[in-house]
């Protein structure tokens, strides 16, 4: 049996593929653009490339390769479906390009999966059963693992945290992804500034309303921006909804939030934190529970990729982990 993993971060922006050993420390990292423009061969090609730079001298030191990749997919055919930030990717069956090609298993999962597992495995979720991990950046979505499982469903379509319906003051349903991702507060911001309303946004991107972007609003608010302070309490608020059901229907013992818009600290937290106290069915469900900042970072998707392996596709029960190696 292999004593290594390979694992790869399948981004529309970067592919980036590490070494890992058995406990998950990491022995070797690489990474490039994805140019996802130049099509679907072009990209698999430059990842096969980037799996080879990451192996070990002998591939029989290596247990399995584990892919991170955007959804939809399913993990148990091997199948990425439609990203749609990777162009004409379309019923890709990506598990079985990989192991013809390098002969060894793959296993490929959602990317929000997968971070539950990693940090459950080397996270902020170490040494908990019940974890749900949440991603808010340019979308929403969750992994979650129930009992020392990864939650996947049927086809591997669980978890989809973000396509939570939200009824609006006006009656429009909406979702807490298309209220409180990344663009959604940037549209909110770039649509008050239109009518009037001053805001450090634009400072920020030197006058510029289509620069205007997450980051930008989170930067404007932590300078003290009464519009970017209310726009992103306004997402933490619809998240904190959402968490609610999450944890009426799963009882998790820790929350973990991670992506981007994430980095705002208190400015998206205290709100969120404040929705759940306010709309929770009773106290039990909050008493001991921990709702915490990721603390992977960027690192999150590969290391999610490696557990990916070492769980044997997140069939194998976390605590089994250091059992079995």
């Amino acid at each position: 049996m292999g004593n290594q993993i390979i694992a790869v971060d399948l981004g529309g922006t970067q592919i980036r593929t590490a070494r890992y050993d058995l406990e998950l420390n990491l022995l070797q990292r690489e990474n490039t653009l994805t140019e996802a423009y130049l099509g679907l061969q072009s990209t698999i090609e430059r990842m096969k490339v980037y799996i080879r730079k990451a192996m070990p001298a002998s591939a029989e030191d290596v247990l399995g390769i584990g892919i991170s990749s955007p959804g939809p997919l399913n993990p148990f055919a091997g199948v990425i479906v439609a990203p749609p930030n990777l162009p004409g990717w379309l019923d890709v069956p990506l598990r079985d390009i990989m192991e013809s090609e390098f002969s060894l298993p793959v296993h490929i999962g959602n990317d929000a999966n997968v971070a539950a597992l990693a940090e459950a495995s080397k996270g902020a979720a170490q040494g908990c059963r019940h974890v749900v991990y949440i991603t808010v950046s340019t979308g929403i979505g969750a992994g979650i693992i129930c009992d020392g499982k990864l939650l996947l469903g049927r086809d591997g379509l669980a978890a989809e945290f973000g396509h939570i319906p939200i009824v609006l003051e006006n009656g429009t349903v909406s979702s807490v992804e298309l209220e409180a991702a990344g663009p959604a507060i940037a549209r909110r911001v770039k649509r008050s500034i239109e009518e009037g309303a001053k805001s450090k946004v634009m400072d920020i991107v030197d006058g510029d309303l289509k620069r205007i972007d997450a980051r930008a609003v989170g930067m404007a608010a932590a300078a003290g921006d009464e519009l970017g302070i209310a726009q992103l309490a306004y997402a933490g608020r619809i998240i904190g909804l959402g968490i609610v059901s999450i944890m009426h229907l799963f009882n998790p013992e820790v929350i973990v939030i991670g992506g981007g818009v994430s980095k705002t600290g208190d400015l998206l937290f205290a709100p969120m934190r404040e929705a759940v106290r306010a709309q929770v069915m009773d106290e039990a469900y909050t008493e001991n529970l921990r709702i915490e900042q990721s603390a992977l970072g960027d690192d999150v998707a590969l290391i999610g990729a490696a557990a990916l392996v070492a769980t044997d596709g997140g069939n194998l029960d976390i605590s089994e982990l250091d059992r079995r190696f």
